[in-house]
């Protein structure tokens, strides 16, 4: 692929914002996307953002009790959007951005905070009742029969928990801290999912076909020379994923399937065979880590990032279409 053909990241769009972000999510079905953080006088706030002109409207500010470090609206219809939140405090409040002043619905959920939140049931995706996973990084929900939770843990840990029987259905170590895990679809059976670690790796895991004692087929890449903080698939292709860095950089990889997702081993019993990943593009945003990316659901290539430079920003990335 000549360096014409590439898909470019294009800084389209920052903001500098006075207080530290933790997480920023678009709104279905809009131009619209919210940034979370914490002011210095140790308050959680919420921003709503739209695009206007090329430029970011501040619609709406909300400020909270307590800080607040990420949020979903995996688990809100297309027709309330609800933004749930999960805070430092280990409380999960539920949201109407047409009216935040009270929540729709909190419960304190741990202890201490919240550090991830994952919704899947919501915006015409998956079936049965909306469910919030608060604690662990993603979560799959895709029929009565297969409901399952991957949580990723600081010694090295990934767990997948079928909630079903309300049992531990695998588990491995990637030998490092796992920073994030992301399943690629949620309206599919299980297919694959990625986990990104403290030593700058990430993992593939081919989720379609378990092994007694091998488990699931994994890929292995040295994605960047830091922490890989975040990972998310591009919606309109789930074979396309951003992998953000410690050292502010975005790197664009492509998942290649085998010819052939499973083979029989020496004694007969099917297993996963890995694909392989390539790097199509990498670009450096900031001095300071990437705490946060967000695809739009809406509109190709539309990205929003977070970094701890106290900046929003809005990125194109182009020529997905080809890919």
């Amino acid at each position: 692929m000549s360096a014409f053909e590439k898909p470019q990241i294009i800084s389209h769009i920052q903001k500098s914002l006075n207080y530290t972000v933790f997480d920023c999510k678009w709104v279905p079905c809009s131009a619209k996307f919210v940034a979370m953080g914490n002011f210095a006088r140790g308050t959680g706030v919420i921003q709503l953002y739209e695009i206007q002109h090329g430029e970011l409207k501040l619609l709406k500010e909300i400020e909270k009790a307590k800080p607040i470090k990420c949020g979903t609206f995996g688990a809100a219809s297309l027709q309330q959007r609800y933004l749930a939140t999960g805070d430092f405090g280990g409380n999960l409040h539920i949201w109407n951005l047409e009216a935040p002043e009270t929540p729709v619905y909190s419960v304190k959920g741990h202890k201490e905070i919240i550090n991830t939140i994952d919704g899947v049931g919501g915006l015409g995706i998956g079936e049965g009742a909306p469910e919030i996973v608060t604690g662990s990084r993603d979560g799959n929900s895709y029929n009565q029969e297969e409901r399952v939770v991957c949580a990723g843990y600081d010694n090295g840990d990934i767990k997948l928990f079928d909630l079903r029987n309300m049992s531990l259905r695998w588990e491995t170590n990637i030998k490092n801290g796992v920073c994030s895990v992301e399943f690629d679809r949620k309206d599919i059976s299980m297919n694959k999912f990625v986990a990104t670690s403290l030593e700058g790796k990430f993992h593939v895991f081919d989720m379609r076909t378990q092994h007694p004692t091998k488990g699931f087929a994994s890929v292995s890449e040295k994605a960047h020379k830091s922490t890989v903080w975040q990972v998310r698939h591009l919606p309109q292709n789930r074979e396309l994923f951003l992998t953000a860095g410690g050292a502010g950089g975005l790197h664009l990889w492509k998942y290649e399937y085998p010819a052939q997702r499973s083979k029989k081993d020496s004694e007969g019993v099917q297993m996963g065979v890995a694909g392989s990943v390539s790097l199509l593009q990498n670009v450096t945003l900031s001095t300071q880590p990437i705490a946060s990316l967000d695809w739009s659901p809406d509109k190709r290539g539309l990205c929003v990032c977070s970094s701890f430079d106290q900046t929003v920003r809005v990125l194109i990335v182009t020529k997905l279409q080809r890919m």
